[in-house]
């Protein structure tokens, strides 16, 4: 051969070892792995809440609909709360004990909610009474909005953490799940 054929001729490829696939499939199924983790770290830091689930608002109609002032508290198990209708306004509780997160019920022969797991004890308005609960029961902001406008015309105080006056029976009432206030420590 002389050199003129040699420089014409494609210069030979060097075979792929065994070694460098290998370590081509391990990056590639990482970049696949880490792609894949950060897709689903996206979507879990932006939830999307819709109305009527838990951690969304609860629309619950109209005031005049509500359980009368002084009646037994009525739970939404599609929110996980208790409304408690009493003489100052509205309260929302929290359904899971503050505790170790079991499931209270009120029981209307010693007018309190009292958690089966461990006995603790809650006044109608979710104050502590007795029992290992380490504070009074946590509740949810309740709104009363205008009807006409549209517009929150009461809120639940987080620093009172107080019932939610109402002020006629046409305001519709929400329960915002998504916004929690830790109850009093004992």
């Amino acid at each position: 051969m002389s050199a003129a054929q040699e420089q014409t001729q494609s210069p030979t490829v060097k075979p792929l070892t065994r070694r460098e696939l290998l370590n081509y499939i391990w990056l590639g199924s990482l970049g696949v792995f880490l792609a894949e983790f950060a897709g689903v770290g996206i979507i879990f830091a932006f939830p999307r809440f819709r109305e009527g689930e838990f951690g969304g608002v609860f629309n619950l109609g109209p005031a005049s609909q509500l359980p009368s002032v002084g009646s037994s508290p009525v739970p939404n198990n599609e929110g996980k709360f208790w409304l408690v209708h009493l003489p100052e306004g509205i309260l929302a509780l929290y359904r899971v004990c503050t505790h170790l997160g079991c499931l209270y019920n009120w029981q209307e022969a010693e007018n309190k909610f009292i958690c089966p797991c461990h006995g603790s004890q809650f006044q109608r308005d979710g104050t502590y009474i007795t029992g290992p609960a380490p504070r009074s029961l946590d509740r949810f902001v309740v709104r009363v909005i205008d009807p006409a406008t549209g517009q929150v015309v009461a809120e639940t105080d987080p620093t009172t953490k107080g019932p939610v006056p109402i002020p006629g029976e046409n305001y519709i009432i929400a329960v915002d799940t998504g916004a929690l206030i830790r109850g009093d420590p004992r």
